[in-house]
């Protein structure tokens, strides 16, 4: 009887839960594993399920990546001191690891990346190649491309960082196909990090209707105002509604579209803030970050935004490698 009680949930669509065993006897599955299914259901206890309407196929990754400038328009180090180098490498190693792990989980996801490098000497770039899959392909910045595009700046490396962001988003509109993640590189991901973001993306904007803007990590500069911020709950992390990201974000090939005369005013001049573009999205359309975080930003420890919280920061770094 219990066969058949099993297998007739499954025909009408419901799964079972077995709270003595901990098991869901439909999803053969014990029930602190992953429940959900890619591009059909989201499972998270007690909530239940949610169908997913807004389906993700594809995801493509663009790292911007300069192994030079220790920080860009400040005269400050990072945390750890390191050369430039040390935080590119360890940086691009933790989202190799990242999309292995979601690929692992998610092996019907398209994944491409794309690394836009900025002039690096061999020396430093050689490094990075060592790292790479073999379809992870690498980009020079052609600075000569975007001069008549950006203003004319006090510094070259402002001038660099402009042509780079305005490249990615070119390569975002031009090749992308549904998700598009610009990525800087002085951030650590943790392992679960893309396919958490891949799965809460799923659910939360089947759940609400429309495409949204994710940043992986947990600013607590965010957090120092009495501004309203609505809490939502993801795959495996809950999500907080903020109206201000750096460069590093994920969103979709449309918002991407919608909204490109702002994407483009971004990289025309260095604005204040830079993001000044970017947050004004903020105001029509939703973004969140997760509690908590899913990267660390490798700034100064002082940096305005600071650093994501509740993490082992030596750890981290040393586990990077």
């Amino acid at each position: 009887m219990k066969k058949i009680f099993i297998k007739l949930s499954k025909l009408l669509g419901y799964e079972l839960i077995d709270q003595n065993d901990f098991k869901s006897p439909t999803l053969n599955k014990e029930l602190n594993e992953n429940l959900s299914t890619l591009n059909e259901k989201s499972i998270i206890l007690p909530l239940g399920e949610v169908k997913i309407s807004r389906k993700v196929n594809s995801v493509l990754l663009i790292v911007r990546m300069n192994t030079d400038i220790e920080i860009w328009d400040q005269n400050k180090r990072r945390l750890f001191e390191q050369p430039k180098i040390e935080y590119s490498v360890r940086s691009i190693k933790s989202l190799i690891n990242a999309k292995n792990y979601c690929q692992a989980k998610l092996p019907n996801l398209k994944i491409k990346t794309i690394i836009i490098d900025d002039n690096s000497n061999s020396e430093n770039l050689g490094r990075v190649k060592k790292l790479l899959d073999n379809d992870i392909q690498i980009i020079t910045l052609d600075h000569k491309k975007f001069k008549p595009k950006i203003k004319n700046q006090k510094s070259k490396e402002t001038f660099s960082n402009l042509a780079s962001l305005s490249q990615s988003f070119e390569i975002g509109k031009n090749e992308g196909e549904d998700l598009i993640f610009f990525i800087e590189d002085d951030y650590l991901h943790f392992d679960s990090m893309l396919e958490e973001m891949i799965m809460s993306y799923e659910r939360i904007s089947s759940q609400i209707g429309k495409d949204i803007f994710m940043c992986p990590s947990d600013y607590p500069y965010l957090y120092m105002d009495n501004k309203k911020a609505n809490i939502l709950i993801g795959s495996k992390r809950h999500w907080r509604t903020i109206d201000k990201t750096l460069c590093t974000f994920l969103t979709s090939k449309y918002l991407l579209n919608k909204y490109w005369d702002k994407f483009e005013k971004t990289c025309q001049d260095r604005h204040n803030p830079f993001e000044k573009y970017i947050n004004e999205i903020y105001l029509e359309e939703i973004c969140i970050s997760p509690i908590k975080s899913l990267s660390l930003h490798l700034t100064n420890i002082n940096s305005s935004y600071g650093l994501a919280p509740f993490i082992n920061y030596k750890k981290f770094w040393d586990e990077n490698k």
